[in-house]
C-alpha cells in the first residue's frame, strides 16, 4: 500500500481546509446576493415604515419588523439569565458527576428536538393550558426553550477556556466566589457567551414554525407582549406559500438578512468595546 510523504500529506490536509472553508464563503455570498437582488429593488422607506395591507399584497412591513424584534427580546431576555447560570452551576458551584451528565444530556437533547415540536408544547402549554393565547408572550416564551440549549453549551465553553490564574489572582486578593464570578469570570468569558447570543438571535429571527404555533400570523401592530404576532420570517413562509406576492416575500427576505447583519455586527462592536475598555 503506497503511502504518502508527511509533506504531501500536510499539503492536501491544507488544501482540503482552505477549499471547505472557501465552499462555504462561496455558498454564503451565493445565498446573499441571490436574495439581495430579488429584494432589494422591493426596500424603499414606504415598505419598512408601513403595516401590510391586502393580505401583504400591498402596503409594507412595518409591523413584521416590530414583531420580529419583540419576540426576539422576550425570549433572549428569558433564555440568556436561565443559561448563563446553569452554565455557572456546572463550571463553577459543582464538581464532575451525574447530575453534571444528566443536565449536559438534555441540552444536547433539547438542541436535537425539531422546532415543530416546540411549536406543539408551546402551543399546548402557553397558548391553551396557560390561557396566553397566541402572543408575541407565548412565542417568546416558546423560542427561549429552542435557543436555551445553545446559551448553556456555548457558556459553559466560554466559561471552560478561561484560565485558572484568573480565579487564583481573585481568590488571592481576598475575594469571594460570587465577586470572582461577576469580576473575573463572566467579563473574561463575555465574548464567547456573547457569541452563543448571538446565534441564539439569528435562530429566533429566521424560526416559522413554533412562532406560527405561538404567536399567531396577525398583521396588525402588537400593543403589547400580549397582543398576537406575525413575524418577518412568518410572513415571508405566507407569501410564499399561499402565492400572494414573490415580489414583497423577496423584499421581506432582503430585510430580514439585513436585519441579522445589523444584529450581529452591532453586537460584536458592542462586544469589541466592552472587552477593550476592561483590559
Amino acid at each position: 500500500m503506497m503511502r504518502l510523504n508527511p509533506k504531501m500529506t500536510q499539503v492536501l490536509a491544507k488544501a482540503l481546509i482552505w477549499g471547505s472553508a472557501l465552499l462555504v464563503i462561496v455558498l454564503l455570498l451565493f445565498i446573499l446576493l441571490f436574495v439581495l437582488i430579488k429584494g432589494l429593488p422591493t426596500l424603499s422607506w414606504q415598505f419598512l415604515t408601513e403595516n401590510p395591507r391586502d393580505m401583504g399584497r400591498s402596503g409594507g412591513i412595518f409591523s413584521t419588523i416590530i414583531s420580529t424584534i419583540l419576540v426576539t427580546l422576550v425570549s433572549v431576555a428569558v433564555a440568556t439569565p436561565f443559561g448563563v447560570g446553569t452554565a455557572l452551576y456546572l463550571t463553577e458551584f459543582t464538581r464532575e458527576g451525574l447530575a453534571t451528565r444528566i443536565i449536559r444530556f438534555s441540552a444536547d437533547t433539547l438542541a436535537a428536538i425539531p422546532s415543530i415540536v416546540y411549536g406543539l408544547f408551546g402551543f399546548i402549554f402557553f397558548v391553551i393550558n396557560l390561557n396566553m393565547g397566541w402572543s408575541i408572550l407565548s412565542g417568546g416564551l416558546t423560542m427561549a426553550m429552542m435557543i436555551l440549549p445553545t446559551i448553556i453549551r456555548t457558556a459553559e465553553e466560554a466559561i471552560l477556556a478561561i484560565h485558572p490564574l484568573y480565579r487564583e489572582v481573585s481568590f488571592s486578593l481576598g475575594g469571594t466566589k460570587m465577586q470572582t464570578i461577576l469580576g473575573a469570570v463572566l467579563p473574561s468569558a463575555l465574548r464567547g457567551i456573547m457569541t452563543g447570543v448571538i446565534l441564539s438571535i439569528g435562530r429566533c429571527v429566521a424560526e416559522t414554525a413554533a412562532v406560527i404555533l405561538t404567536a399567531g400570523s396577525s398583521l396588525r401592530l402588537p400593543e403589547s407582549v400580549f397582543s398576537p404576532a406575525r413575524t418577518m420570517a412568518v410572513h415571508f413562509y405566507i407569501l410564499v406559500r399561499e402565492g400572494i406576492s414573490m415580489e414583497r416575500a423577496y423584499g421581506t427576505a432582503a430585510a430580514l438578512i439585513i436585519l441579522i447583519l445589523i444584529i450581529n455586527v452591532g453586537a460584536n462592536m458592542l462586544i469589541n468595546r466592552f472587552v477593550a475598555k476592561n483590559h
